[in-house]
C-alpha cells in the first residue's frame, strides 16, 4: 500500500461526509495511487458512523463505543497499517486537487523530511496560518496572557510575542518548521517506526505536537508545503466542548513540558500545573463571560 489516510471522527457527520467525498473524487483521480482509508468513529451521537457505513464503504470503518480521544482512536489505525506514508487527516477538512500526489512528492523528493504538511485555508479561502515554535515557557506565557495581540503582526516591538504562533509569517512560501496544525500530516514509514505512535497520554491537544517534537529527536525535518492546499474549517469539534477542551489544552501543555523540558526539576511540577490551570480557568472565565453577553448557545462542557 502507497498511503494509508486516517481520520478520526467526532459528530460532525455533514463535515465528514464532505470530507469524505473530496477524498474519493481525488483518489480517483489518481487511480494508480493505492490507498486505504480509516475512519475512526469516537461513539459519535449525530449518526457519522452509520453514515460511513452506508454511504462511503469503500472506507474501513472501525466504530469505538466511547470517546477515546485523538491519540488512541488514531494508534488504532496506525497499529493496522505498513504503507509508505500515512497521513492523518481531520474530518473538518477538504482535500484540494492534486494536494495527496504534491505531499507524496515532496517527501520522495527530500528524503531527511519525515513529515510533510500542506498550507490550510479558511472556510472562505483565506490562508490559515497552521503553524508554530514548539513551546516554551516564555513564549506561551506571552500567549497565554494576550500579548501577542497588543501589537500589530509586523511591528518589530511586539515581534517576541508572535514567535510562537509564527503571526509574522504569511504562510505562502515553502519552509521547514517546528509543528504544522494536526489537521493534516503526512508522515513517511521509516519515520514513525523509529518515533513510534502518538502519546495515548494526551486525550486531545498537543498529541502532535509531542509527536512532532519527537521527530525532530530523531534528526528529521518537518516542512510547510503550499503547494498542496487543504480546506480547513477550523475547530468543529472542539467548539461543541469548548471548556472540555481548554482544560484538556492546559493538561497537554503541562504533560508536554513535563516529558520534554522538566528534567529532574521535579519540585517545579506543582508550581507548573497549578500555574496552568489558573490561566485554564481564566479563559473558561472569558469564554462563558463572551457567551453570555452574546447569547451563545453552544454547549460549553
Amino acid at each position: 500500500m502507497r498511503l494509508s489516510i486516517i481520520i478520526v471522527s467526532w459528530n460532525t457527520r455533514e463535515l465528514l461526509d464532505r470530507c469524505l467525498v473530496t477524498l474519493k473524487e481525488e483518489m480517483d483521480a489518481n487511480n494508480n495511487l493505492q490507498v486505504e482509508v480509516f475512519v475512526i468513529d469516537n461513539d459519535s451521537a449525530d449518526g457519522s458512523a452509520d453514515l460511513v457505513a452506508s454511504k462511503h464503504t469503500w472506507a474501513n470503518l472501525i466504530r469505538n463505543k466511547e470517546n477515546l480521544g485523538f491519540a488512541k482512536a488514531n494508534n488504532q489505525a496506525l497499529r493496522q497499517t505498513q504503507s509508505d506514508f500515512t497521513l492523518l487527516l481531520n474530518p473538518d477538512t477538504e482535500i484540494r486537487k492534486g494536494a495527496l500526489r504534491e505531499l507524496i512528492r515532496f517527501l520522495e523528493e527530500n528524503p531527511r523530511c519525515g513529515v510533510v504538511a500542506p498550507q490550510l485555508l479558511n472556510t472562505d479561502g483565506s490562508v490559515q496560518r497552521s503553524c508554530r515554535a514548539f513551546p516554551t515557557f516564555v513564549g506561551m506565557l506571552y500567549e497565554l496572557l494576550g500579548l501577542s495581540r497588543l501589537y500589530p503582526a509586523g511591528s518589530e516591538k511586539g515581534s517576541r510575542f508572535r514567535e510562537y504562533k509564527m503571526l509574522d509569517w504569511n504562510h505562502d512560501d515553502l519552509r521547514e518548521v517546528d509543528q504544522p496544525e494536526g489537521a493534516c500530516l503526512m508522515i513517511r514509514r521509516q519515520v514513525l517506526d523509529e518515533v513510534g505512535l502518538l502519546d495515548e497520554g494526551y486525550f486531545m491537544l498537543f498529541e502532535e505536537v509531542d509527536w512532532c517534537f519527537r521527530v525532530k529527536q530523531k534528526g528529521w525535518q518537518i516542512w510547510f508545503d503550499p503547494e498542496a492546499k487543504v480546506v480547513h474549517h477550523y475547530g468543529q469539534s472542539i467548539k461543541q466542548v469548548k471548556v472540555r477542551m481548554i482544560l484538556s489544552s492546559h493538561r497537554g501543555l503541562y504533560r508536554f513540558w513535563r516529558k520534554h523540558y522538566r528534567g529532574n526539576r521535579w519540585y517545579m511540577d506543582g508550581f507548573a500545573y497549578t500555574g496552568l490551570m489558573l490561566l485554564a480557568y481564566v479563559r473558561i472565565g472569558a469564554y462563558v463571560l463572551k457567551r453570555a453577553i452574546s447569547g451563545g448557545k453552544q454547549s460549553a462542557v
